[in-house]
């Protein structure tokens, strides 16, 4: 059986402590911390993507240069503002999260980056939309692709299964906040389940060579909401910023291990979409 504990989290920055404290001696806040559940996993309660992969690892140790490059082509993408602030395209392997405020058309552009890529599988998984609802932004774009994949699911044990039957080259998350997982007692958007989930898909990421996009909310003050570990935990963080009374974003690169973050991408909402103002 797994144990079961509680401990307080901060919820700006995700420090954990064995009791409340006033102020987080992390991050300097105060009156942030929350008590939530946490249920410890045994050896018997392995999570369901470590079943698979198991004792079939092949990482070992190798020799700086005996590592090529060879096999970390990017994979381009049709949104040439997308590829410049990623650095030239998706590094396989790696995680990139996406914040901005809601309705701001994080799920919009990359739904339709998504339904671009039609030379390999996509899965995307939607916690927020209905199928329906998914396939009527589709059919607004005019987009279809029969390589893309939907799941509208938030458990990220369903999610593994899923992923296993399907084998997809890419995944996108939307949002990273409406996840839980089972091995965490508190609710879907609190800082253990936010940081749990990622670092799910993070080892699920680097095992596989499987680019992961997780789409995420920023908060009334401008930062990216859930623990600031989140951000320490991903390879890149964009931020999708502007104004809803007007047609023009900007994606911002804030972090980036395999690029500039002095880039940014510019786009034009239209009635069809994201539109990459070049």
């Amino acid at each position: 059986m797994s144990k079961v504990k509680s401990a307080f989290f901060c919820q700006n920055c995700g420090y954990e402590s064995v009791k409340w404290v006033g102020q987080c001696p992390s991050c300097g806040q105060w009156n942030t911390f929350v008590e939530e559940l946490v249920q410890k996993e045994t050896a018997r309660d392995k999570k369901e993507w470590e079943n698979e992969t198991e004792g079939k690892r092949k990482n070992k140790t190798i020799s700086l240069k005996d590592i090529s490059n060879s096999e970390q082509v990017r994979i381009t993408t049709s949104d040439p503002e997308l590829n410049r602030v990623l650095g030239g395209g998706i590094v396989p392997g790696s995680i990139i999260l996406v914040a901005g405020e809601p309705g701001i058309g994080k799920s919009t552009l990359f739904l339709q980056n998504g339904l671009w890529m039609k030379d390999l599988p996509v899965l995307y998984v939607s916690g927020e939309e209905s199928e329906q609802q998914i396939k009527m932004r589709a059919d607004r774009l005019g987009l279809s692709n029969d390589n893309f994949y939907l799941l509208t699911e938030t458990s990220t044990q369903v999610i593994f299964q899923e992923i296993k039957k399907l084998k997809p080259r890419l995944v996108i998350i939307d949002s990273v906040q409406t996840l839980h997982t089972p091995f965490i007692e508190s609710s879907a958007g609190s800082v253990s389940q936010i940081r749990e989930c990622a670092g799910e898909f993070q080892r699920f990421a680097k095992e596989t060579n499987t680019p992961v996009f997780l789409i995420g909310h920023i908060t009334k003050d401008g930062g990216i909401a859930g623990p600031k570990i989140l951000e320490h935990m991903v390879d890149t963080v964009l931020q999708f910023e502007g104004d809803r009374h007007y047609a023009y974003r900007i994606l911002r690169t804030l972090k980036n291990r395999f690029g500039s973050t002095a880039e940014l991408g510019i786009y034009e909402m239209t009635d069809a979409g994201m539109r990459a103002v070049t």
